[in-house]
């Protein structure tokens, strides 16, 4: 009898180190999962702050090429220079991507203001048949161009590896590890209708820019 217990008693000891290897492995396997997966996260938030900054960094050299033409719209330079500001004073780390979708949603209005004072410098150049001329704005339009296009494709990029995370934190068997990992699903950027396609800032200079409509007769 006492041969019985102890066989038994092995078997059982047998079988819950069995599984305690296994759940070993298994939880080692999804911890270098949720790290690799987070890491590659991160590398592309580093490059979406990358090329952001690249385009606050022209941003100086357009405004000075701007307001050297006569009567420049001064509202508008400064409309873009206090963008500029609002987006150098936020607190967010370039190294680690934004773990809440609150941090997420004030970087995206930081640089979407950024983006539309922007827009509207350059279409205000439009007016200004000097600029057109001037070489240095052309390059700088240029650079500009490109660097929109360069944004674009980070943000891809940065949703599809948060995609990939968030579906290996949700992913069986390694939604039971993330918790006690602190590995939580993570924000996307906000696509919004045609933000697949990068934003045209490339002007036509061999045109005049459209005569403004006449007031409305009373």
């Amino acid at each position: 009898m006492n041969k019985i217990m102890a066989l038994g008693c092995g078997v059982f000891g047998f079988i819950f180190l069995g599984l305690a290897a296994i759940l070993v492995f298994v939880g080692i396997g999804s911890y270098n999962s949720l790290v690799s997966r987070s890491q590659d996260v991160d590398n592309k938030w580093a490059q979406v702050q990358a090329d952001y900054q690249r385009r606050a960094d022209l941003i100086p050299n357009l405004v000075n090429t701007v307001s050297g033409a006569a009567n420049f719209e001064k509202s508008t330079l400064v409309e873009i220079t206090e963008a500029r500001a609002s987006v150098g004073q936020m607190k967010i780390n370039a190294s680690s991507a934004p773990g809440t979708a609150e941090e997420l949603a004030s970087f995206e209005k930081a640089q979407g203001q950024l983006s539309s004072a922007l827009s509207r410098l350059l279409v205000v150049s439009e007016r200004y048949p000097d600029l057109k001329a001037n070489s240095n704005f052309r390059d700088l339009q240029a650079q500009i161009e490109g660097t929109e296009n360069r944004i674009t494709v980070a943000r891809r990029d940065f949703n599809d590896a948060v995609s990939g995370y968030n579906i290996t934190v949700k992913r069986f068997p390694t939604v039971f590890f993330a918790g006690w990992f602190h590995y939580k699903e993570k924000p996307y950027f906000a696509s919004a209708p045609g933000s697949e396609t990068a934003p045209k800032v490339q002007f036509d200079f061999g045109k005049t820019a459209p005569a403004a409509p006449a007031p409305a007769k009373q």
